[in-house]
């Protein structure tokens, strides 16, 4: 395994993190536990949860992802040789699915993420969250598949300031190790740079959003941040909801499978994600890889990188993205991706 800093902080953490929306959905408790002591034996340190997890989110589901993980850092006592990250739900105007959560007002402001942060530390049975990460913007923005910015001048929002003001708290209470961001746009990193230097708040030390080669859409204004403000890529969806293994191509629907058990994930399923989908594989067995680990290596290989996040529902899965790691790609096959992509930019943003 290799480690990367996160961010300006004095943590290193695994080139692969292990996702984890999957467990209390599609994976039982003991499955969860099972993939968990398999990373932390490939050398895995990096964990990621929510507490809107599983996926897709549900009343029913609400936090069983951090109670099964909260469950098993109790049973095997290693707390300390985890990195545990998790993530405060934004209001659900901009993700209805999360209506259920705090009366779906989940706004970033004091009382919220105080709730928020108390629950979570509770599922997970710690004192302390290495990375508290806000799970979307507060705001309304771009993001969750949608390109284009509508402003929208008069919209009920809390002031990023008045959020890491709290945010500032968690770190000085003891509560919180480093914050960071998820599905955020320049704008909004650049204001959350501003002002943590303009009034001595913690700095964000990562921005977790999609990138994959069907969303490359980070490096068009985010990846100079992450390289001038070390505010690194924690990379989710990096297979694009399993698509770039290929077992989709042609309508295929395989049992227990993502995008067959939930559609609403359809922007990794359109004409334009499937043509590039078909391009990478073919490239990928070209060159005697397996579609995913091809996927993989080229997110592990970006300089933006700080941690690609797997899912995984087997432990045949997980080691197969694991030893992702091992994989170099050469400059042809890198040249080869890049045509591919000026054929398909950005099928699945």
């Amino acid at each position: 395994m290799r480690y990367r800093p996160l961010g300006n902080t004095d943590l290193h953490v695994s080139l692969i993190g292990l996702g984890t929306m999957t467990w209390g959905e599609q994976n039982t408790e003991a499955e969860g536990h099972a993939q968990l002591d398999a990373a932390l034996g490939l050398g895995v340190n990096f964990i990621d949860t929510a507490e809107m997890y599983s996926v897709p989110p549900k009343p029913e589901t609400y936090g069983s992802t951090e109670t099964i993980i909260g469950n098993w850092l109790k049973q095997r006592g290693n707390r300390e040789r985890v990195i545990l990250a998790t993530k405060a739900a934004g209001p659900a105007k901009l993700l209805p699915q999360a209506a259920h959560i705090r009366g779906g007002a989940s706004h970033f402001n004091r009382k919220n993420l105080e709730e928020a942060l108390a629950g979570s530390l509770k599922r997970l049975q710690t004192d302390y969250i290495d990375l508290y990460q806000l799970h979307w913007p507060d705001r309304p923005t771009n993001h969750f598949g949608r390109l284009g910015y509508s402003h929208e001048p008069d919209a009920d929002t809390v002031p990023i300031l008045e959020t890491l003001e709290v945010l500032g708290d968690f770190v000085k209470a003891g509560k919180v190790r480093h914050i960071g961001v998820s599905n955020e746009t320049p704008w909004g990193v650049a204001a959350f740079l501003q002002h943590a230097r303009e009034q001595g708040l913690p700095r964000i030390a990562s921005i977790q959003n999609p990138y994959s080669l069907l969303n490359r859409s980070f490096e068009i204004g985010l990846a100079e941040f992450a390289h001038r403000e070390r505010v690194g890529l924690l990379a989710y969806s990096p297979l694009a909801f399993g698509v770039l293994s290929g077992k989709y191509l042609g309508g295929a629907r395989p049992a227990g499978a993502r995008l067959t058990l939930f559609e609403r994930f359809a922007r990794y399923n359109s004409p334009q994600a499937e043509a590039a989908t078909q391009a990478y594989v073919d490239l990928a067995r070209q060159h005697g890889l397996e579609p995913a680990q091809l996927a993989l290596a080229y997110v592990n290989s970006r300089p933006f990188l700080t941690s690609t996040l797997i899912g995984a529902t087997s432990l045949a899965q997980l080691a197969t993205d694991i030893n992702s790691v091992d994989i170099e790609l050469s400059t042809e096959l890198l040249e080869q991706i890049e045509a591919t992509h000026k054929t398909y930019p950005n099928p699945s943003p």
